[in-house]
């Protein structure tokens, strides 16, 4: 493994650090206070080349790696992490299922789309009765002539109203369980019987768009099948695998805001005749701040790069999504505590950076599924 990036890695990084500066930061302010996810973000980031940027450059992507991915997703979030989101779902749970598994045509009438932001996506898996037990889900997809009938309800969905199409996972076949009666199937915007029935009200990332959403005998056509009936929940597993990497820049990108949010207001803020940076106490909450964002962020690189060489690697994406969010949760709160009750007024960005975090340790396997799933891959 090179420790050093490669010239087309740091020319990327910088492309997309002044992407997510000049086009995603001027947003924020106004898509935090209105809880609206600013659209006009994802065509323009298409038509930069900054979506499923780890996608084959045959379908209009850039064609880049796992570890290139997490430094564009630590860019973007390190900016506002409720927009990022949104590109995020956009570039991977959204669409990796009908890349790695789609018919040509389902490639080329949403994936295509998708690489050019002409198209939002969305993905359906957590219900109100089933979040960590994906397996418990109760959504339903009855084969009925040349199409699938829907039933069921889905909640916690990023990009979930604004979404042109979803891929919805279902059961359509419950005798078989999980392993063989899940399916992938694809349900567009305004196919009768789908519905938005509302919009989430979060206490972070307010800025990403977050719905419930109703299936009531929504009828799609079978050819909006996700490859093999009955195989979704094994696409699932290894799009989760994909996708707890990709938490580490996720949460490298939140709590290295939050770090540079300190070390610039600790220069500034005097007590007792001097910065507060001159004392130790602070000095110290920062270098910790520091190594353990690196320790972070060198486990994911190194989790991106067993991924990109096709090695067999849930345990240590596991370890990234544990490590990683669990370290912005640390880096966050100790940002609030050097920002004092500034850190606590809506004025400071800080105070986002916190609220932002404290989703890391839950979504996408919470830490205590990571720790079974560790567990597991070791043997006990």
């Amino acid at each position: 493994m090179d420790f050093e990036f490669t010239e087309e890695q740091r020319i990327f990084r910088e492309a997309i650090k002044n992407f997510a500066e000049n086009e995603i930061g001027p947003l924020v302010e106004e898509a935090e206070e209105t809880e609206v996810y600013p659209v006009e973000i994802i065509p323009k980031a298409g038509k930069l080349g900054f979506l499923c940027v780890r996608y084959p450059e045959k379908y209009g992507a850039a064609g880049t790696d796992k570890l290139t991915e997490n430094i564009y997703i630590e860019e973007l979030m390190r900016v506002c992490s409720g927009i990022g989101s949104g590109l995020l779902v956009q570039s991977s749970l959204g669409t990796s299922m009908i890349l790695e598994h789609g018919t040509e045509e389902q490639k080329q009438e949403y994936l295509v789309p998708a690489i050019k932001g002409e198209r939002i996506s969305a993905f359906g898996l957590t219900e109100p009765n089933a979040g960590s037990d994906a397996a418990s889900i109760q959504t339903t997809a009855v084969k009925d002539g040349d199409h699938y009938v829907i039933n069921g309800r889905k909640i916690f969905i990023t990009n979930g109203s604004i979404a042109d199409y979803i891929c919805v996972a279902a059961y359509t076949d419950k005798s078989k369980g999980s392993k063989g009666g899940v399916s992938i199937l694809i349900v567009d915007k305004g196919t009768p019987g789908y519905s938005v029935t509302r919009k989430l009200k979060k206490v972070g990332n307010r800025s990403a768009d977050t719905a419930e959403l109703l299936f009531e005998d929504c009828r799609v056509p079978q050819d909006k099948l996700v490859g093999e009936e009955g195989k979704g929940f094994p696409y699932l597993i290894a799009t989760l695998k994909s996708g707890r990497i990709s938490y580490g820049g996720r949460c490298i990108g939140v709590a290295r805001a939050a770090l540079d949010a300190s070390i610039r207001y600790a220069g500034e803020r005097v007590q007792f005749g001097k910065p507060i940076k001159d004392f130790q106490v602070t000095k110290f909450k920062l270098a910790r701040m520091a190594m353990e964002i690196e320790a972070a962020r060198w486990l994911t690189y190194r989790a991106s790069w067993l991924f990109d060489q096709g090695k067999d690697c849930m345990k240590e994406a596991s370890m990234v999504k544990l490590y990683a969010s669990e370290v912005a949760q640390r880096v966050t709160s100790e940002a609030m505590q050097i920002h004092g009750g500034y850190g606590y007024i809506m004025e400071y960005p800080v105070q986002r950076h916190w609220r932002d975090a404290r989703l890391l340790t839950i979504t996408e396997g919470t830490s205590e599924i990571q720790q079974i799933v560790i567990a597991r891959e070791l043997g006990v």
